[in-house]
């Protein structure tokens, strides 16, 4: 997931330095969703191993 946010967000990039700011604009929001659902789901990972242990 986090590959697939790096991408959108090289996509942006490209976008913004050809002048196509809508998509540009549209790639950097996939792009931070995303990024946000990549660490919400980390840390949801992390919390829940320390919960139940190490085993």
């Amino acid at each position: 997931m986090l590959y697939w946010a790096l991408m959108f967000f090289v996509i942006a990039l490209v976008a913004a330095v050809f002048g196509f700011s809508g998509i540009a604009s549209a790639s950097a929001g996939i792009a931070q969703i995303l990024f946000v659902l990549f660490a919400v789901l980390f840390a949801a990972t992390l919390v829940l191993r320390f919960v139940r242990g190490r085993s």
